[in-house]
């Protein structure tokens, strides 16, 4: 029988509701998996036993009394560190909230737990999620499972490595402008971004609130759409998330391709985007189109000015997001200071690392009087452009197909001194979140021995448009059942 830490969620799931095994079990064996490789990936800022077995024997009980233990019985999830977790410290990867334990849960971890699923840790990020490598985490980046000298990809890097490492089939990240794809991708695991507001936002400490999603790193298709379905739908708790029924994401996967039409953005492909990254998608529509669908080339043009106008609208709302952080309500508070001016900087300066300080000056300086026309007022017309062009593309395509990451992996430390650099590994990702319609990742093959992503796109609250397509296709591969080499 294939150890507990090999079996997909449903299969974990299902065994635990039969009584075949106990959730108990299931949860000694992911903190005896993070115990044993976690040195060497760091995934996670803080495990989390006690809740975990607290959680996996409530399970049992629930299984031993007769009654329905959820969807996600048993089941290990890693939850990202940005989203609170009651009585668990919640850091955001950041120096400013070392010892924050928040009083509540968000409604994402709320939704795990009452689906039966065990919280075994909290998974490191880039602070405030504000990076695309997990290397801006006040706390040390996490490594690569496949090339532990390469990074995982970010913000949601620690989610993503704790996955393909096999410490949990699941985990919650969220995703601003491509960190769960981007890690997905690296990693070689599957990663949803939903439609903006098909998810709540409640309880996730805010970077950009227009732009931030909560969503699923599993290591199938299946096992990513079972998540959603667990965590999707209305909340009263968040103004941003929509009242629009949850499908049956699981059984519209298995729809199959025939007369689906797939739109390939020619500026995806464009300089900057490795040829053979660009090659092994490409042969993932071709495989497609053997199921059953039709590709045909396309433009989304405006999308060429994505990545100027989102690095100042995230900052910008960065800026006023983390405008609470004055070491007066909670979180670190310097000790010397001369009044409250004062207290202030001294706090910032001591608790924000670099990266959070650029963007909240870059921020500040967009929204300034005298510079928001010509800089914030811009941009926001700028998305109204790539919202519009991914509009005229849905009215002829079913789904869109893209790279998810330019390159493979890099090694820790790469590009640390080049921040255009860092900034472009996001290029294929950030559009979606400019254009708040939902994306995933998912594994198409190999480039030198690491994982590469094929992004899949659709239009908004089409999620199952896009399941669709990517289960048409993992089905046909093995990308999926790769293990990285730890």
């Amino acid at each position: 029988m294939a150890p507990y830490t090999d079996w997909s969620i449903s299969e974990i799931a299902e065994r635990v509701r039969s009584g075949e095994v106990a959730a108990a079990d299931v949860a000694e064996a992911s903190l005896a998996r993070i115990e044993a490789v976690d040195d060497r990936v760091r995934a996670l800022l803080t495990v989390t036993p006690e809740v975990a077995r607290a959680q996996a024997t409530a399970v049992d009980r629930a299984i031993a009394a007769g009654e329905d233990a959820g969807p996600l019985a048993g089941v290990p999830v890693a939850v990202k560190d940005n989203l609170c977790t009651h009585g668990v410290r919640t850091t955001c990867g950041s120096r400013i909230l070392p010892q924050f334990v928040p009083p509540y849960d968000a409604t994402v971890v709320a939704r795990l737990r009452e689906a039966g699923a065990v919280m075994v840790g909290k998974a490191n990020l880039d602070e405030f999620a504000m990076g695309s490598s997990t290397e801006n985490s006040a706390y040390g980046p996490s490594r690569n499972p496949w090339d532990l000298d390469r990074v995982p990809g970010g913000s949601s890097g620690g989610s993503a490595a704790a996955v393909a490492a096999r410490e949990a089939p699941a985990a919650l990240g969220s995703d601003t402008g491509g960190s769960i794809r981007q890690p997905a991708s690296l990693c070689g695991i599957v990663g949803v971004k939903p439609t903006y507001g098909r998810v709540s936002r409640y309880g996730l400490v805010a970077y950009a609130s227009s732009l931030d999603q909560v969503g699923p790193l599993a290591r199938s298709v299946d096992d990513s759409a079972l998540l959603l379905s667990v965590i999707a739908g209305a909340d009263p708790r968040d103004a941003t998330c929509v009242d629009v029924p949850v499908p049956d994401y699981r059984a519209a996967a298995a729809a199959g391709m025939r007369g689906l039409r797939i739109g390939v953005p020619r500026e995806f492909f464009a300089e900057g985007v490795d040829p053979a990254v660009g090659a092994l998608v490409r042969a993932a529509v071709e495989r497609l189109c053997e199921e059953g669908a039709s590709a045909e080339d396309c433009s989304l043009p405006s999308v060429s000015y994505c990545l100027s106008a989102y690095y100042i609208i995230a900052p910008a709302e960065a800026s006023s997001n983390l405008a609470r952080y004055d070491g007066v309500k909670y979180g670190h508070r310097a000790g010397a200071h001369a009044g409250h001016i004062g207290l202030m900087e001294r706090t910032r300066a001591e608790g924000f690392g670099a990266e959070v300080q650029q963007r909240i000056m870059i921020g500040t300086y967009a929204l300034s009087a005298g510079y928001y026309d010509a800089y914030y007022r811009r941009a926001q017309q700028v998305r109204t452009l790539i919202r519009r062009d991914f509009d005229a593309a849905f009215e002829r395509f079913d789904v869109l197909a893209t790279p998810t990451s330019p390159t493979v992996a890099f090694k820790v430390g790469e590009k640390a001194d080049d921040p255009l650099a860092m900034k472009l590994a996001d290029v294929c990702t950030l559009p979606v979140n400019m254009a708040g319609i939902p994306a995933m990742s998912l594994p198409c093959g190999f480039h030198e021995g690491l994982p590469v992503g094929l992004q899949l796109i659709a239009a908004a609250f089409c999620e199952e448009t896009m399941f669709r397509a990517a289960y048409a296709y993992e089905r046909t591969t093995d990308w999926h059942t790769r293990h990285a080499p730890l």
